[in-house]
């Protein structure tokens, strides 16, 4: 009963941050002004894992081992973007603190779902 209700939680979590996901970055695409400098190529890769993020949820939910997977390519992916854009940030100013506020975040939910994912499949064998 309490895998099924970790499972449960981890693949809420990772819909629902998916969902949200999607609404911010359409609500910048469709112009709405964040309030501070857009970083294009973020903007859509952060919309477009927004999917990942809401299929990896799913996948949480119905394949542990897959989800935990999926989980683990979201996380290096956001690591990698991460590395990437604070680089940007430290040598320009193309890319705002909010953003890198953002990825942390991001980064740090995926490792915990990631993590979380790993321990339910641990204990289900």
């Amino acid at each position: 009963m309490t895998n099924r209700i970790v499972q449960q939680s981890l693949a809420f979590v990772a819909i629902a941050f998916g969902l949200l996901t999607l609404v911010a970055g359409g609500r910048v695409l469709a112009g709405n002004d964040p309030g501070y400098v857009v970083y294009r190529p973020l903007l859509f890769f952060n919309t477009a894992m927004g999917v990942a993020y809401v299929v990896a949820g799913f996948l949480m939910l119905s394949k542990p081992r897959r989800g935990k997977f999926a989980a683990a390519a979201i996380f290096l992916l956001n690591v990698i973007v991460f590395a990437f854009i604070g680089y940007l940030y430290a040598n320009s100013d193309v890319v705002a603190i909010d953003s890198i506020r953002a990825m942390t975040l991001r980064t740090g939910v995926w490792l915990a779902l990631f993590l979380g994912m790993t321990w339910l499949v641990v204990r289900q064998h």
